[in-house]
């Protein structure tokens, strides 16, 4: 037997990848996938990339999950609090919904309503001094998608002074899978394909988790709708505060991030080129005409996003090399 670990949630699109990843990993042994509409259903009947995985849909509760070593929830935003709490101290948990990314109460009523469930260990290994803390915790909040593409571009800089934390502004378009499974009229098909359009624009709930991740203190987010599965790719500009090269400043802070790739100079990164893996592409340039410090990100969101950042961030609190069972490659074309 390995490690024991179940998904609460693994009906969504977070939770199948979650799912394919558990059944690749050398030292997980999937013993419970939980759904609320689906429970009482085989796994390939919602996921037919997983055939071969024979197992059913249990419905979501603390009794099916509790014999689990670690617990992944992959429930809506507000739903995971109230579950968390009735799982044993014993049980580790990654959640991958926002309600423990926040520390300021405050903060959450305003991007996500609500009670305030308080602030886990925050699960991007990659930020100066987390991976020990993650090492160390029970209980982890996996990062939002948008906020990995952004972080992983701004925090070193703003980190390394050499850029200001304000005015910092992002267009980041995304993948129709970062919506989620439910049926909505906007991601249908004929709605999204051909099309591009901005949403919660001026709003978006992921803003002051990355403003807390980076030390921005002022950022404008558009993201972007883009006819595509899945993938982000993130326009991170800021103003320079001197003659720091961004390049080498993202170099030295990812120099032994096995996961995040400084690309050659002159590439730009592609969603395709991260589908499927665990990976971040980045590549920095200064504007000629404005002298602002661009920064482009790309990540699968279901990888990096969600589903591959969950794993990395329980085989560190397993004590397991934080690259096991996760793909470093995309799957392009």
């Amino acid at each position: 037997m390995g490690i024991r670990v179940a998904v609460a949630g693994a009906s969504g699109y977070a939770g199948g990848e979650l799912l394919r990843l558990i059944a690749g990993h050398p030292e997980f042994d999937l013993v419970a996938a939980t759904a609320h509409r689906q429970a009482g259903a085989p796994v390939t009947a919602v996921h037919p990339q997983l055939v071969g995985l024979d197992l059913t849909f249990a419905a979501t509760d603390p009794a099916t999950l509790a014999d689990a070593d670690l617990v992944f929830l992959a429930l809506p935003h507000g739903e995971s609090a109230a579950l968390a709490a009735e799982l044993p101290e014993s049980v580790r948990v990654v959640d991958l919904g926002a309600d423990h990314r926040l520390r300021d109460a405050d903060a959450w009523s305003r991007y996500y309503g609500g009670p305030h469930a308080g602030a886990w260990t925050y699960g991007l290994p990659e930020l100066p001094g987390q991976r020990a803390a993650i090492a160390g915790a029970t209980r982890v909040a996996n990062t939002g998608c948008y906020a990995v593409a952004i972080t992983l571009a701004l925090a070193p800089l703003i980190a390394a002074g050499a850029v200001a934390p304000a005015d910092v502004v992002v267009v980041a378009a995304s993948g129709t899978s970062g919506a989620g499974r439910a049926a909505k009229a906007h991601l249908l098909g004929s709605e999204v394909m051909g099309d591009l359009s901005p949403y919660k624009v001026g709003a978006h709930q992921h803003v002051p988790e990355i403003k807390q991740a980076t030390g921005a203190t002022g950022l404008s987010l558009t993201p972007v709708l883009a006819p595509m599965p899945r993938g982000i790719l993130a326009t991170v500009t800021a103003v320079p505060t001197g003659d720091a090269d961004p390049r080498a400043v993202l170099a030295d802070a990812y120099a032994d991030a096995p996961f995040v790739h400084l690309l050659p100079e002159g590439a730009w990164p592609h969603t395709a080129a991260t589908a499927g893996a665990n990976s971040c592409h980045l590549q920095a340039t200064v504007d000629v005409d404005s002298g602002r410090v661009i920064v482009v990100s790309a990540i699968d969101n279901l990888g990096k996003g969600a589903a591959g950042q969950a794993v990395q961030n329980a085989n560190l609190m397993l004590g397991l090399p934080e690259t096991t069972g996760l793909p470093l490659f995309g799957v392009a074309p």
